[in-house]
């Protein structure tokens, strides 16, 4: 099957494309309403590309916040330049690139506070 010369153009473009290095398949999205439906997000972000996964927050900690996992890379991209600050039920969205370094680092942190806790609390006991 021959795809059409235009459709050719458009994927030799796209494939011969520098993408930044933060550029990746996963989405971080912030300040989401917290009314808002798994089902409206995938209407949302499909508009851009074939989505993979969409994990919507549902925690005290993670209301507001979801990851979408596009198949494509180029999709995400396309996704993240057009739905930053886009509004939606009163509020504006923030859609980043999700930052794998910085949320082991955030998760190494607690590991260590909670670490350092312990090790305050068997000192005050044993202090007593």
């Amino acid at each position: 099957m021959a795809l059409d010369p235009g459709v050719q153009n458009a994927w030799r473009g796209r494939a011969n494309a520098r993408l930044p290095p933060e550029v990746n398949r996963i989405l971080f999205v912030r300040n989401l309403p917290f009314k808002i439906t798994a089902e409206e997000l995938y209407d949302l972000f499909g508009r851009y590309g074939a989505i993979r996964q969409i994990r919507k927050g549902n925690t005290k900690d993670t209301r507001g916040t979801a990851f979408v996992v596009y198949e494509d890379i180029y999709d995400a991209k396309n996704a993240c330049d057009n739905l930053s600050g886009f509004h939606v039920l009163d509020r504006y969205l923030i859609v980043l690139y999700y930052q794998p370094n910085k949320q082991t680092k955030k998760v190494l942190l607690e590991k260590q506070q909670e670490e350092l806790e312990q090790i305050k609390a068997k000192f005050a006991s044993s202090q007593q």
